[in-house]
């Protein structure tokens, strides 16, 4: 069986970055008309925006115009690429604060990575050579 699938998904596109986002929409949307009520016009526009994203989606992932898809998903990327980087550079800083203290200079706002467990230590700005004095 997973041979088969194999060979059918040779020459498609296949799953990228937009198309889990438009899965993602499609269910935060189907979530939503679940809670707003099948019954009410917001749950059946939800629904069927829900049901729009899926279809579309799939469309993508089955595709064989893979250049197509491509610059799709080159585009979504480079819409996204400020915040993207912001979430990833968040995540590393809540990584690294295992291991070290982050502090913002005092004048410029620069950020100072300084190994936990050092004591009471100057530190200088590596921007603006401002000494400030912190614990760590």
């Amino acid at each position: 069986m997973k041979d088969k699938f194999i060979k059918f998904m040779q020459g498609r596109y296949g799953v990228d970055d937009f198309a889990k986002f438009t899965m993602g929409v499609a269910l935060v949307s189907i979530i939503l008309a679940i809670f707003a009520g099948s019954g009410s016009a917001l749950g059946s526009v939800l629904d069927t925006l829900g049901l729009a994203a899926i279809v579309y989606t799939y469309f993508r992932i089955f595709s064989r115009n893979i250049q197509k898809r491509y610059e799709e998903n080159q585009k979504y990327l480079s819409m996204t690429s400020k915040i993207r980087m912001r979430f990833n550079k968040e995540k590393n800083l809540m990584k690294q604060r295992k291991t070290h203290h982050i502090y913002s200079c005092p004048s410029c706002g620069q950020k100072i990575r300084i190994p936990r467990g050092k004591g009471k230590i100057e530190i200088e700005c590596p921007k603006c050579h401002t000494k400030f004095i912190k614990r760590s």
